[in-house]
């Protein structure tokens, strides 16, 4: 389980407790649960290796480990999270929950390329505006107006947001 959203409760009365909304990883399931302050939990046996991205065939994504070269195959529901930014030969990560690769998880930025936008009109940026613009991966996000087809953007994968135009195209960074 990963927890999802929480709010710490201080009611005038009694102890404190958390409220939380939380994700099963293997499943999909999500659950809301209140635990007591101070509540301890035993640590899961989790383990993070890198990946790169090698190739979609029909509903099933492959993986190569970056260490043992061990291949991995994920289906679409398991890797809906970060479809919006597989590309070939990317590095991403996988979560591994008693040696079984649960989640696949994108870098927290990564430099993309606008495949399509409208072109901005001069003067429009006085506003601080903003267009959409399709990016090299399908992905539709919100830019300022002075970004044109071609740009490379450095783009925050856990919120779908722009961050910075890029000048030169370098490797995605974590």
């Amino acid at each position: 389980w990963v927890v999802v959203d929480f709010s710490h409760v201080k009611p005038g009365k009694g102890g404190a407790f958390v409220r939380t909304k939380l994700k099963n990883l293997k499943n999909g399931l999500l659950l809301e649960e209140t635990f007591r302050a101070g509540e301890k939990f035993e640590s899961p046996d989790l383990k993070h290796s890198t990946v790169q991205f090698l190739y979609a065939e029909g509903d099933l994504y492959n993986f190569l480990d970056q260490e043992s070269f061990e291949q991995y195959t994920f289906n679409k529901k398991q890797v809906e999270p970060v479809l919006s930014y597989l590309l070939d030969n990317t590095n991403y990560t996988i979560l591994f929950f008693e040696d079984k690769p649960i989640v696949v998880e994108a870098p927290t930025f990564m430099n993309l390329r606008v495949v399509e936008t409208v072109p901005g009109v001069k003067g429009d940026t006085a506003q601080g505006g903003s267009k959409p613009a399709k990016l090299e991966t399908g992905l539709t996000i919100h830019v300022p107006l002075f970004v044109t087809e071609g740009d490379v953007l450095k783009v925050d994968t856990r919120e779908n947001l722009y961050i910075e135009r890029v000048t030169e195209p370098s490797a995605n960074k974590r």
